[in-house]
């Protein structure tokens, strides 16, 4: 196995595993025991510290050459940071089968379209701002990617935009994977045969996929916890050998997260198809409730990411005396656009119901994210429910 380490400092990888000693420390530990202990992306309130056992690791890695097509032969980029269950797994991935990993310590969207070409990259992990912002780089259409075979992303939610923009530029396999640290990371896949753009199954670049193989997830209802149907949304619970020991030195959270029969709330709203696809709408915190209508900000920011003029959205829950709260959109322009507040909500008016479109509308340069993409909406909704009695997850 070579691995090459971008900006690794003085003799990269070589000197690094040279420099080790070359004995067997020794160390025994069974399958239970904790192998890594990783951090939540406190999306939702702090970080908790995860522990993940040896099985949970290494017994999905067997399988997923046949998942991901990865082989000795793959050069695997790993564009996300290590301690993340994203970036760690994938690159475990690499480790098991023996492949090339090039490293990426410094994301820069026009610098990985660089690497992609000079190493020969065929397998990448992205998450969707980076797919967002490499196809924003001047030049991007001519940079080469004719040796990727599968670009996997996840993380954080796709626009349907983005996605479809990625699969035109790239032209290449696309998987998406879906999971939490709680879980060791991918639990659901959408295959890259349901990601063709003129496909009969076009409705399922909205997918999450479906479960892997040994993972039982049901859909329920978040204050009874009955399992509900096909087609209505509810709380994804998950039972398999990936699901997390538990969170370290917090037995309070661990038995609030995982059942007694070992079902794990995953805190994300979402519901099945009748094909058995799974679809994410939210986050249960991140949910909006308006005079009783539930609203999923996820479906509003699908929609005014449509709109040209709009390059980052997120939409929040705000205060409202007569609703409770009412759905607000903090608005990022596109690159050389101006932001006509007044037509974009008429945009949203023709394609939401009335009480989803956003009662307002914010103008900001950036939105808050987490080193992985993921939005921190409870920074964007704790100046509004300052001083109220609602949780600010």
């Amino acid at each position: 196995m070579a691995t090459r380490l971008e900006n690794g400092g003085a003799g990269g990888y070589a000197a690094w595993r040279d420099a080790g000693e070359d004995t067997d420390p020794g160390l025994e530990a069974s399958g239970a025991d904790t192998a890594f202990h990783m951090y939540s992306s406190g999306t939702t309130g702090d970080p908790k510290g995860v522990l993940l056992s040896h099985d949970n690791v290494f017994g999905p890695l067997p399988v997923s050459s046949a998942r991901w097509q990865v082989d000795e032969g793959s050069v695997n980029m790993v564009a996300m940071p290590l301690f993340h269950v994203g970036g760690g797994g994938w690159a475990m991935v690499g480790m098991f089968h023996g492949c090339t990993s090039v490293i990426v310590r410094e994301v820069d969207p026009a610098a990985l379209i660089r690497l992609i070409g000079e190493h020969r990259i065929s397998h990448a992990f992205l998450v969707p701002v980076l797919l967002h912002f490499m196809q924003l780089v001047p030049g991007a259409a001519s940079g080469d990617y004719s040796s990727l075979k599968l670009v996997v992303y996840g993380a954080s939610p796709i626009s349907e935009s983005v996605l479809a923009g990625a699969v035109r530029l790239l032209g290449c396999g696309f998987a998406q994977a879906y999971g939490l640290t709680e879980t060791t990371g991918a639990i659901v896949t959408l295959p890259p045969e349901d990601h063709d753009l003129q496909g009969p199954h076009v409705h399922r670049l909205r997918a999450a996929g479906v479960p892997h193989e040994g993972v039982e997830l049901k859909i329920v209802a978040p204050d009874t916890g009955a399992a509900l149907p096909a087609g209505e949304p509810g709380e994804i619970w998950t039972r398999s050998r990936h699901n997390m020991v538990g969170y370290w030195r917090d037995p309070v959270a661990t038995a609030a997260t995982i059942t007694a029969d070992g079902w794990l709330r995953t805190g994300d709203v979402g519901y099945f198809d009748a094909d058995g696809y799974l679809y994410i709408h939210d986050r249960v915190k991140d949910m909006i409730i308006s005079g009783g209508e539930n609203i999923y900000p996820a479906e509003v920011e699908n929609v005014l990411a449509k709109h040209p003029s709009v390059g980052d959205v997120a939409v929040i829950g705000i205060p409202s005396e007569v609703w409770g709260e009412s759905p607000f959109a903090v608005v990022v322009p596109a690159r050389g656009a101006e932001v006509d507040v007044g037509a974009l909500l008429a945009f949203a008016r023709q394609h939401l119901a009335k009480y989803k479109v956003p009662v307002g509308v914010d103008l900001r340069a950036t939105l808050p994210r987490t080193p992985t993409g993921k939005l921190l909406k409870r920074e964007l909704r704790a100046p509004y429910w300052q001083g109220r009695s609602r949780e600010v997850g």
